[in-house]
């Protein structure tokens, strides 16, 4: 089952800078204009069908801003909806609501973008063995919730970051071998060795070539990157279960469906978090109470 949760103290921090960043000294607008006991509701709304991500987030947004906000989350993280549908329903001070907005409405939106181009992505593989991940190709500080949204569409997490699992790329292989692919093999196995037994390895080819040297070190993981669909296939038959395969590069909505069919376990995919367009979802306001009688 994927988690569809957000650890609290690190989305405290995440909204804690943007504030910071976004309302230094608060809402000198709101302030100037809006009666301090004026009231209102707002409604966050979606402009277009999508896959909701960021409730929480959202929610948390609201209520960092003013604890005694009410927010009514309408749809749950990873659930889909259609344009014009309700998403979450906001009453409280006129001013809290308008100054968290901002900020909620961009995460909301950022998250719910990678949530639903992670589903389209996920569906066109129904039916196969490959399984749709993201990269670290996330936006610097924002990894934990780009990544939280991957999984709400329906994805899968890659290494969290450099520290998790070990990826021996194109430039790591060069720098090792200096060219002599012929030590490949003995580099790779003498550093797995090194490895505990829990940490993953996992090395990246571009030619099929490269392929049975990297296999005879014992390797958990073999990425096949930017490989045709031909190669990917005969990557697969070669590799017959020894590691996972992993492929990369070339991939988008007009290619992937062609890339599981080959066999391959995963698919990364960095255009789920670098490359998204922000969902158009609105928060439409509405003054129950503005406070203006005794002004």
């Amino acid at each position: 089952m994927i988690d569809l949760t957000l650890p609290t103290a690190p989305v405290r921090e995440i909204l804690e800078r943007a504030y910071a960043e976004d309302a230094p000294a608060g809402d000198i607008t709101s302030q100037l204009l809006i009666p301090a006991e004026a009231r209102a509701t707002a409604v966050l709304n979606a402009r277009v069908p999508g896959v909701f991500s960021g409730a929480t987030v959202f929610r948390d947004a609201m209520l960092l801003i003013d604890p005694e906000t009410e927010v009514e989350l309408l749809l749950a993280d990873g659930e889909a909806f259609d344009a014009g549908t309700s998403l979450a329903r906001v009453s409280g001070r006129a001013r809290s609501v308008l100054l968290a907005e901002r900020v909620a409405l961009n995460l909301v939106q950022r998250m719910s973008a990678i949530a639903t181009k992670t589903a389209e992505f996920v569906a066109l593989v129904h039916g196969t063995t490959a399984q749709i991940t993201d990269t670290r190709k996330t936006t610097p500080g924002l990894r934990i919730l780009e990544r939280f949204a991957v999984r709400c569409g329906g994805g899968a997490n890659h290494r969290y970051s450099l520290s998790d699992a070990v990826l021996a790329k194109d430039n790591h292989l060069a720098v090792m071998t200096g060219g002599d692919s012929a030590k490949l093999t003995a580099l790779l196995a003498a550093a797995k060795a090194q490895l505990g037994h829990t940490t993953h390895f996992e090395v990246e080819v571009d030619q099929v070539e490269q392929i049975e040297p990297v296999l005879a070190a014992g390797v958990d993981t073999i990425m096949l990157d930017n490989f045709t669909l031909q190669d990917l296939a005969a990557g697969v038959a070669l590799v017959n279960g020894r590691a996972r395969v992993e492929a990369s590069g070339n991939v988008n909505l007009a290619t992937v469906a062609g890339i599981a069919a080959t066999g391959v376990d995963v698919i990364s995919i960095g255009g789920l978090t670098h490359s998204v367009a922000a969902l158009d979802l609105g928060l439409d306001i509405e003054l129950l109470d503005a406070g203006l009688t005794d002004r």
